[in-house]
């Protein structure tokens, strides 16, 4: 009987899609989940003055992929539009501003929806507010009619929407985030060599037994297998022999350290042909940074000592986890295992070996903590054990942004508060001044919010200088009044020269800050300032403030 082979079609290789090619290096900063969180976003840009800088951050948001984007614009495209903003031509001279740069700005991604308002006399924000889909982001420019900014307030308060304020006048800009409460970030992307924990002193009994099969016999093994051994184990061992002779204590202090260090290089071998051996001198480097004992780290601790103000039904799961995390801390001392191994000479099956302990402690770690969460939650809500995974990798690194102070830090945007840091700002600059450092650029911050306050494009140096004293109210010395006069009067000449202009340059560099920020809030990955970012275009600086 014949046989008959036949050949096997092989299976298709699926590559990228049109959207990861498109995406690609964007994919690589914030993965599938950002990309999601961006696509569904719905973006607001309320435009004012020369309306410039709003735009150039729109553009930013449109190029990576926002879902969707209105602009309200009441201005029509004069010839000082035509001068300053890219995204205006010719043809638009008299059109309404905000549907020409729906128009032009739509044509930088046509998978990007665009909408445009006032569309006829009676369309207003408010009415725009109300009609839309909920908004996941609003930006407002300066100058802005005091009316529309109330009903920006209004809304960011009642919807939890996050409130961008830009201001950009001449060489200056500045702009601000106002975050709808305290804004947890959990995936921070740390350096992934700052989230190595290998718990040497506190290792589990998997990786004790682990260690002590390789070094059994660790004086008898031949040099290949010596030259190989993980440093993970190579420390374990010498951590074992240092507590036998120092009363169970592990190395501590930094001249504990320095001779135990030295122990690990003195066990390497030199009699093979390489004159030393890699693995030790990798054991003996990481002696400093792996061991050493646990602390709570201070963004998790303030995470920990939050006080919530609502009832458990009413908090995100981002809180649930975090308490069943505090709990898995109290029960443990220490947090949940992020489960990676670095880099290390080793053979392959040995290592993927040490990864594997590694990684069963994470997930067992993770089921604890998935357990508590749920426990905490109670019946009809599900906690995402994705969620939870994620938050246990990256527990040593989440960050609470936009908390207020307690004791005797004043309310953030109050008047108290600026003079809170106004004061601590011309402290600096003294000893800045001494140092040679460069100065503060608050009382630049201070000149803008002047100008603003004064609501004339008009304003002259004085004006802005009185507008400044009254946001700071009466509660200043005449001698801390006669300093910020001093350092105030070089800004207020720029900005009341400029009346109002924006600088192209100044307004698109300002635009890029913005967009990289409210991507941070958007995907929630990588950590935003908080919350005030003023740039300084003559010097080419830029300083955040949380006022």
């Amino acid at each position: 009987m014949t046989e008959i082979v036949m050949d096997q079609t092989p299976p298709i290789l699926q590559g990228p899609s049109d959207k990861e090619r498109k995406y690609d290096r964007q994919l690589r900063l914030w993965a599938a989940s950002g990309q999601a969180a961006l696509e569904s976003a719905n973006i607001l840009l309320v435009n004012s003055g020369a309306g410039t800088v709003g735009v150039e951050t729109l553009k930013n948001l449109i190029l990576p992929g926002i879902g969707r984007f209105v602009i309200h614009d009441n201005a029509l495209v004069d010839e000082a539009d035509l001068g300053v903003n890219f995204f205006l031509d010719d043809s638009c001279y008299g059109k309404p501003r905000a549907q020409c740069l729906a128009s032009l700005l739509g044509e930088l991604n046509p998978e990007v929806d665009g909408d445009w308002s006032p569309k006829t006399k009676n369309d207003t924000l408010g009415s725009l507010l109300k009609k839309s889909p909920l908004f996941t982001a609003i930006m407002y420019t300066y100058p802005i009619n005091h009316v529309e900014l109330e009903s920006l307030e209004q809304y960011s308060k009642e919807h939890k929407t996050p409130l961008i304020a830009i201001h950009s006048t001449g060489f200056y800009s500045y702009f601000t985030i106002r975050l709808p409460g305290t804004f947890p970030i959990v995936d921070t992307h740390p350096d992934e060599t700052a989230t190595t924990d290998l718990r040497l002193l506190s290792p589990w009994p998997e990786l004790v037994e682990f260690a002590k099969t390789m070094t059994k016999d660790i004086d008898s093994l031949d040099n290949f297998e010596h030259g190989h051994l993980p440093y993970v184990v190579i420390l374990l061992h010498y951590l074992d022999k240092w507590k036998a002779t120092h009363n169970g204590t592990y190395p501590s202090t930094y001249k504990e350290k320095t001779e135990f260090r030295q122990l690990v290089r003195d066990a390497a071998r030199t009699d093979n042909p390489e004159g030393g051996e890699e693995n030790f001198d990798e054991a003996a480097a990481a002696v400093l940074k792996t061991v050493a004992p646990f602390s709570l780290p201070s963004g998790l601790k303030e995470v920990f000592e939050y006080e919530h103000k609502g009832p458990i039904q009413e908090r995100s799961t981002f809180w649930i986890i975090a308490d069943a995390v505090k709990a898995f801390y109290t029960n443990h001392g220490s947090l949940p295992l992020p489960g990676n191994v670095p880099d290390m000479k080793a053979q392959s099956k040995v290592y993927v070996q040490l990864q594997n302990i590694y990684k069963a402690k994470a997930r067992k770690d993770a089921a604890e903590v998935l357990q508590t969460a749920q426990a905490i939650a109670g019946t009809g809500r599900k906690v995402d054990p994705a969620e939870v995974d994620l938050f246990c990798k990256n527990a040593a690194f989440v960050k609470l942004i936009n908390v207020e102070g307690g004791g005797d830090t004043a309310p953030l945007g109050s008047k108290e508060r600026l003079q809170q840091v106004l004061r601590q700002e011309m402290a600096n600059d003294q000893v800045a001044e001494m140092t040679l450092q460069p100065m503060s650029l608050f009382p630049t911050y201070l000149a803008l919010r002047g100008l603003a306050h004064c609501g004339n494009a008009s304003s002259d140096k004085t004006q802005i200088v009185e507008a400044v004293k009254s946001l700071l109210s009466d509660n200043l010395s005449s001698e801390e009044y006669g300093d910020l006069n001093e350092k105030l009067g070089n800004v207020a000449e720029d900005l009341a020269r400029a009346e109002y202009g924006e600088l192209h340059n100044i307004s698109a560099l300002t635009g890029g800050m913005v967009a990289q920020e409210m991507i941070k809030i958007i995907t929630k990955q990588y950590i935003p300032i908080d919350n005030t970012c003023v740039f300084d275009g003559i010097r080419s600086r830029t300083q955040v403030f949380h006022v």
